[in-house]
């Protein structure tokens, strides 16, 4: 019985087409179910961070919703609902754009700063954690194929 078979308590032979995609779903349910308690611990969620790291990423300027959106891993997100949780946190800023009242436009504050340089090292080495299982090839390769299959 592979490993795949215990987790879905099955013996059933699948296609070999089934058992890739049944594994990358159980194996990205994983990573995001560490991810999710990991960032438990900082009060914030997975989305949240991403928003505060695109901020970060602008170097002290604003950026509007649909930049934000655009940029995020979980592209189903809702980035207007994520930054208002973070203003409630006191982690990021929103001004109306002077131009374009309509415009709303996000800065990351010095507590969302602070919290992302506590966050980085502990991030870094639970990556590596996740990772440790695989040589620095294996984990090329991987990346690669994981590439490929998003063309």
């Amino acid at each position: 019985m592979s490993k795949l078979s215990s987790i879905l308590k099955s013996d059933a032979v699948l296609p070999l087409s089934k058992e890739v995609v049944l594994n990358l779903l159980c194996t990205s349910n994983y990573i995001s179910e560490k991810y999710t308690v990991f960032f438990k611990n900082f009060e914030i969620t997975g989305p949240q961070y991403n928003v505060l790291r695109i901020l970060r990423g602008q170097k002290g300027c604003p950026a509007n919703l649909s930049t934000i959106q655009e940029r995020m891993v979980h592209k189903n997100s809702n980035a207007g609902r994520l930054i208002d949780k973070l203003l409630l946190k006191g982690l990021v800023e929103r001004n109306t754009c002077k131009e374009n009242r309509r415009k709303i436009e996000v800065l990351i504050t010095k507590s969302g700063l602070d919290l992302l340089h506590t966050i980085d090292p502990k991030l870094d080495e639970l990556e590596k954690i996740s990772l440790g299982k695989l040589s620095v090839e294996e984990a090329t390769v991987l990346n690669n194929l994981l590439e490929k299959l998003r063309e």
